[in-house]
């Protein structure tokens, strides 16, 4: 009789757990199925970007910095009218080369996303750390191959990269793909013929976010020209500081383009990473991965070149969505909004708004000056 109970009590029991599982993986799945993939602070409303932040994409998880760089490439494709095999085998080569993130290291010279190397005809270090001027090199070399679409998994990859690792680049195809489906835009685009003539491609952005708005801080009045450099500045002396510095101010006056990383147009923080491309230095693409680059530092121990954070129009002190450099002289460049392009503001203006300021390279700042040219007009 006790046995008996015992058998009826393990039966109800193994069905009350299968009915727990079942229900908790419906739960699973409903939360996939609603949130999209999207991982704890991730989505446009957390981590954001042009990427739409961390996430879950087939079956990998990746970080805002890595999605703004998958949707980066996948842009450059589809403007450049290639079909979606080349984004597929360019993603494959920068999961296996860098994992998608912008490094500064590598075996011997290499750097940037695609592990390129300046010794051996790349290009400058300013131009592989730009993860669209990098993608540009690796296209260009690609569509260079005889029959290179219809190549076996890995090896276009490897023909363009001549790694001394060559089966390394297959087994990424997968992943790849999933990256790419994410966010190809319209259909594919067929393989471009002999005349190299482009193809029409859906003129609709990749991106997965919306512009996350702009720097939110009035244009005060001031005796600073926001678009022009003001008589007797001098850059700093640091020679990466000088190369960041040189290379943002040179930007006045060009336009802000959501997800923009160079030479033509600018968001916010690809001004930031193409200026410190410029001097050498890798940082990560997308404002709020550029929060955490470098090391941390003050508005009152600020340095030329020191990346200043601020909530803007669409973001909050935690979560910040604008981002602009400190030039030196009381002065900050930002690429503003897509109304206004590429501008300088006294340092000033925004100071009861910083939420973080980071020091990426040379010498540790000192006291922001209070020079006059900082100073907004009455």
């Amino acid at each position: 009789m006790d046995q008996k109970k015992g058998t009826v009590v393990f039966a109800v029991a193994a069905v009350v757990m299968t009915f727990l599982v079942a229900v908790t993986s419906m739960g699973i799945a409903m939360f996939t199925a609603v949130t999209g993939g999207v991982l704890p602070g991730g989505g446009c409303g957390g981590d954001g970007g042009i990427g739409g932040g961390s996430q879950s994409i087939g079956g990998t998880d990746w970080n805002a910095e890595q999605t703004e760089n998958a949707a980066t490439i996948v842009n450059r494709v589809v403007q450049r009218s290639l079909p979606r095999r080349a984004a597929v085998i360019a993603i494959s080569t920068t999961i296996v080369e860098s994992q998608l993130v912008n490094v500064g290291h590598g075996d011997r010279d290499s750097l940037g996303l695609y592990q390129q190397r300046p010794s051996q005809g790349w290009g400058s270090p300013a131009q592989i750390l730009n993860p669209v001027a990098a993608t540009d090199t690796f296209l260009d070399r690609l569509v260079e191959l005889p029959g290179w679409a219809s190549m076996a998994p890995g090896q276009a990859a490897q023909a363009v990269q001549r790694s001394a690792f060559p089966d390394r680049y297959a087994p990424q195809e997968e992943p790849a793909a999933a990256l790419v489906d994410q966010f190809w835009v319209g259909p594919d685009n067929p393989v471009p013929g002999p005349t190299g003539a482009p193809n029409v491609q859906l003129a609709s952005s990749v991106y997965a976010c919306p512009d996350q708005g702009g720097a939110g801080v009035p244009l005060a009045p001031s005796n600073i020209d926001p678009k022009q450099l003001p008589p007797g500045f001098t850059p700093p002396a640091d020679p990466a500081q000088r190369a960041a510095v040189t290379y943002a101010l040179a930007q006045l006056g060009k336009p802000y383009v959501w997800g923009a990383k160079g030479p033509d147009g600018f968001d916010c923080s690809g001004l930031m990473l193409a200026a410190w491309a410029s001097a050498g230095v890798p940082i990560p693409a997308g404002t709020v991965n550029q929060k955490n680059a470098g090391t941390p530092a003050s508005p009152a121990n600020i340095a030329p070149g020191d990346l200043v954070f601020i909530p803007g129009s669409l973001g909050s002190p935690s979560n910040p969505r604008h981002v602009g450099m400190y030039v030196g002289q009381g002065l900050v460049v930002n690429a503003y909004d897509s109304s206004t392009g590429v501008v300088l503001q006294p340092l000033s203006d925004w100071a009861d708004e910083i939420t973080h300021v980071r020091h990426i390279a040379g010498p540790a700042g000192q006291p922001a000056p209070d020079a006059a040219l900082a100073e907004a007009a009455p």
